[in-house]
């Protein structure tokens, strides 16, 4: 131990700056309580921190779609021909749960129309079908059977509508809003409004001037702690893809004065977002399990691998996103089992490769830190609310957890302090291999979580060198040997 310690006072003393421990240097700051750093840039609400501390939740793609074996239906289809034969929501729940998500978001209304809930609004409707004699409310189910089980219950509803008699009209704005105020009303609390920007003809061959402001205002008054996603938010962003990778860089700012649901051709920025962009709208990271967001029984066995929910999993959860893994309902109106038996082999490779975080029993260390209220200790607390910082002058600084003997690692788990704002920009991460500093992996932004692997090294100790646009925080930092795939 003594010999990784001696390497890691070399590491500082090449940076020039003091060695601390988590403990106050009273002699270099005198006795006065140092106050916690200023917010930096665009800051999250109080709805979009509630997400943040969401990782993995469940998409649900169903309707006369899943019936007719299309994706995007036109409005036209016949209510009758929804009417699965087993729908069982309490075994959706059942599987979200045991996978390991946290919610789920259905989607109430696709673009052909067809809502899911007996709306007063629409004769086309689960009212009009088949199921049930008219008599079913897939909403009522799953948000009783999320409330059994544990689960968060959102809505998907898409402004385009290609059967309302009243779309591409000034008055369809308006039904709109009243069938947002019936799904936000009668099925309990909604944890999110997904809207999506796609925007057709209707029956009547017009187009549709959405008016998403007047849609989030009733969000807001009938739901106010539910977050809004769309490619502009208010909440929370689009990735700007639908294969559930976010990039390495990964802002949860951007100018959003620029953007607006349903913008083509920044699918760039939206990956990215922008460094100290205006607002802090984070990114939401999406993709099917099967190739097509809808059921299709010739999808069967093109399930996605376990490596390759593996790999979107790291991409989304582990680079500053939340991932939303959508799960096809079938036509017997329950999840498929390939899907399920896919989910669960995911959720025991992460419970395996997260179940012990090295970090916790280590020594934690730092170059530089603020004060005792922000001792290096506080960032392996298991508090988020606690966090490292580093003086005001101080944008540079290692952050090292010293292991106590040569252990295998290779994975670790970096958060920042975001109530405060995102501000680091580049980090390095080294391990003490035989008494030498090795550099294993690197990256730039940081956020709410990321997670970086490397090939497995045995190591005494993780240092990581951390550069930012204002002081450092760092609320959490986790290590561990993660299963090689």
């Amino acid at each position: 131990m003594a010999s990784t310690i001696t390497a890691f006072l070399k590491l500082v003393s090449s940076m020039r700056i003091a060695f601390v421990t988590g403990l106050l240097i009273f002699s270099a700051i005198g006795c006065q309580p140092i106050d916690a750093p200023e917010p930096y840039g665009a800051l999250p609400s109080a709805r979009q921190l509630d997400w943040h501390e969401l990782r993995y939740y469940a998409f649900i793609h169903f309707g006369p779609n899943t019936f007719t074996d299309v994706e995007w239906g036109h409005g036209t289809e016949n209510p009758e021909v929804f009417n699965p034969t087993e729908l069982d929501a309490r075994q959706w729940a059942r599987v979200i749960k045991e996978a390991g998500m946290e919610g789920v978001i259905i989607t109430a209304k696709h673009h052909d129309g067809f809502a899911l809930w007996p709306s007063a609004l629409s004769t086309h409707t689960v009212r009009e079908s088949a199921w049930k004699n008219g008599e079913g409310d897939v909403l009522l189910e799953l948000a009783k059977a999320c409330q059994e089980f544990g689960l968060k219950f959102g809505v998907y509803l898409s402004p385009w509508d290609r059967n309302h008699p009243k779309y591409g009209t000034d008055e369809y704005n308006d039904v709109f809003k009243s069938m947002l105020k019936e799904v936000l009303t009668n099925y309990g609390d909604v944890f999110e409004v997904w809207f999506d920007g796609a925007n057709g003809e209707g029956p009547n061959g017009k187009k549709q001037v959405y008016d998403f402001a007047g849609f989030a205002e009733v969000v807001r008054t009938l739901q106010p702690n539910a977050v809004i996603f769309s490619d502009a938010g208010p909440d929370i962003r689009w990735v700007g893809n639908e294969q559930g990778y976010a990039d390495t860089t990964n802002w949860s700012t951007l100018n959003a004065s620029k953007f607006y649901p349903g913008i083509g051709g920044v699918n760039d920025q939206l990956q990215h977002g922008h460094e100290g962009g205006d607002t802090w709208l984070p990114t939401e990271v999406n993709t099917s399990i099967r190739p097509g967001w809808f059921y299709h029984a010739d999808q069967d066995d093109r399930v996605k691998s376990l490596d390759q929910l593996i790999d979107n999993w790291y991409a989304s959860v582990g680079m500053n996103g939340n991932f939303l893994l959508n799960i096809p309902v079938d036509a017997r109106g329950l999840i498929h089992e390939n899907d399920e038996a896919r989910l669960l082999e995911l959720k025991a490779y992460l419970d395996e490769a997260f179940k012990v975080n090295l970090a916790s029993s280590g020594r934690a260390m730092a170059t530089n830190t603020r004060s005792d209220r922000f001792s290096v200790n506080f960032a392996i607390d298991h508090d988020l609310d606690t966090y490292w910082a580093t003086s005001d002058d101080v944008l540079e600084a290692n952050i090292g957890i010293e292991l106590g003997s040569p252990t295998d690692v290779n994975t670790i788990l970096l958060q920042e302090h975001i109530a405060l704002g995102q501000r680091v920009t580049e980090f390095t991460v080294r391990a003490n291999v035989a008494g030498n500093w090795e550099d294993v992996a690197s990256g730039t932004t940081i956020g709410n979580r990321r997670i970086v692997r490397w090939p497995t090294t045995k190591a005494s100790a993780i240092s990581v060198q951390i550069r930012g646009k204002a002081a450092l925080t760092i609320s959490n930092l986790e290590l561990y040997d993660v299963p090689d795939r």
